[in-house]
């Protein structure tokens, strides 16, 4: 059986660039890295609807993740909460 080969976003994004630029063609850079040219065509897919995020502000991305952190501390409160009351009603129920 084939090991799975990882590949890091590095290397994904440099071979996406270079296809793009049309600096060698997708068939040579398959041959040059030995991928497939569906996987390269998956990159650059993903690259592509992803490219508007670049220009997206951090600080979007930051208020996103503190509001996501705000949920999950209260669903975690929530839960603690549950928690005790059916500790002390099952000891209460002993």
């Amino acid at each position: 059986m084939a090991k799975r080969r990882k590949f890091t976003a590095k290397f994904k994004a440099a071979v996406v660039l270079e296809a793009l630029r049309g600096e060698s063609s997708q068939a040579e850079l398959c041959r040059r890295h030995h991928l497939s040219e569906n996987q390269i065509s998956t990159w650059k897919r993903q690259f592509l609807e992803n490219a508007e995020t670049f220009f997206e502000s951090p600080e979007k991305h930051a208020d996103a993740s503190v509001e996501r952190i705000a949920q999950l501390e209260q669903l975690v409160g929530r839960l603690t909460l549950a928690l005790e009351i059916q500790k002390k009603a099952s000891t209460l129920l002993d």
